[in-house]
């Protein structure tokens, strides 16, 4: 059994509260009758009221409460066993965040770019698995291996320049991180999709890229940014302070280098895409894809719990339905038991 809402467990703290309520007016209706004449009197002029049917209307309102608690709750249960099988492939993304990828010369920036990108190829995916790395003079795990998709989603739109404390851009560290995250026992096909402006300030991306060949991967790079280049905003509060300027005090200017992307994606018999078109870039993907041999990597058994709800409701309903004919005065079958010394 799992419960839906357990949050909602906590409302049942207001039973013991109205049972204490109950004991306090019972209290303090037996100190007012004390004060205004003899119980044995009051007793006497109100032969027909009943000690014991407050009580059981408050044990029924209590448990209709609870069943109403326990409603919201939606206890559920597991009914049968099945079966799951997956089949698809091992995918990660390498987003670069180096402070290149604020540039502006695509909208609204390289790095937005390059999010709605990867977040629109998450949308046409099915039942593949999906892994995030960041990277910039350095490469960060971000989401290891998963099927959620609304979490890649979430930890995507965090991302920012700021998660890799190395600056430049290193291109072989994000490609040797990304193999880290494919089984090399599964038989699963395994896909780099690779993000960047290509600027690369490291060494060995094309060895890296070769031996990620190796290990069976395929590297799709996607470019990002204009071969004409732009400047790198710094800003503060969303306002532009200042640009981006290099050890000579010089303003930086940036530009999409294809030909290391190119270079690196023909490494593993892979393939370049200019991503400032994202329709063109999921076209290109979608088929990719396609393309790729798609085996089976999961089979699981899982439960199919069913909601039980209706059930508590049902109960809270019909005891809130008898509440209504449990008057206060003591009936015939209650006086015979005379369950509290009732009868004079």
């Amino acid at each position: 059994m799992e419960l839906d809402e357990s949050k909602y467990l906590y409302l049942l703290f207001i039973v013991p509260l109205l049972v204490l309520l109950f004991l306090y007016n019972q209290y303090w209706k037996r100190k007012k009758q004390r004060e205004f004449g003899d119980l044995d009197m009051v007793k006497k002029l109100s032969p027909e009221k009943s000690v014991f049917k407050p009580i059981l209307k408050l044990i029924v309102m209590l448990l209709a409460l609870s069943a109403l608690i326990l409603g919201l709750v939606n206890p559920k249960i597991g009914t049968k066993m099945e079966t799951v099988k997956r089949e698809g492939i091992d995918i990660v993304f390498a987003m670069d965040v180096s402070k290149s990828m604020l540039a502006e010369d695509v909208a609204p920036s390289r790095l937005e770019k390059s999010k709605q990108i990867v977040s629109q190829i998450i949308n046409q995916l099915g039942s593949d698995r999906i892994g995030i790395v960041a990277y910039a003079g350095s490469a960060f795990p971000v989401l290891p291996i998963t099927t959620d998709y609304g979490v890649a989603k979430m930890f995507l739109q965090s991302m920012n320049t700021g998660i890799v404390s190395s600056q430049g851009t290193s291109l072989d560290e994000a490609i040797k991180l990304s193999s880290t995250y494919f089984d090399d026992k599964s038989k699963t096909s395994k896909l780099l999709i690779l993000i960047s402006d290509g600027e690369d300030h490291s060494e060995g991306a094309e060895e890296a890229a070769e031996e990620a060949n190796k290990l069976g991967m395929k590297i799709i790079t996607i470019g990002v940014g204009t071969e004409k280049g732009s400047t790198i905003p710094l800003r503060r509060n969303g306002i532009v302070e200042s640009f981006q300027r290099d050890n000579n005090n010089e303003v930086v200017v940036t530009k999409l280098n294809q030909e290391s992307l190119t270079t690196i994606a023909k490494a593993t018999k892979g393939g370049y895409v200019n991503g400032n078109n994202t329709k063109e870039v999921l076209e290109y993907i979608k088929n990719a894809l396609n393309n790729i041999q798609k085996k089976e990597f999961e089979a699981t058994q899982m439960a199919d719990f069913q909601s039980q709800f209706q059930w508590f409701l049902g109960f809270a309903v019909v005891l809130l339905f008898l509440d209504i004919f449990f008057l206060e005065r003591k009936t015939k079958w209650v006086r015979k038991l005379n369950l509290f010394n009732e009868k004079e």
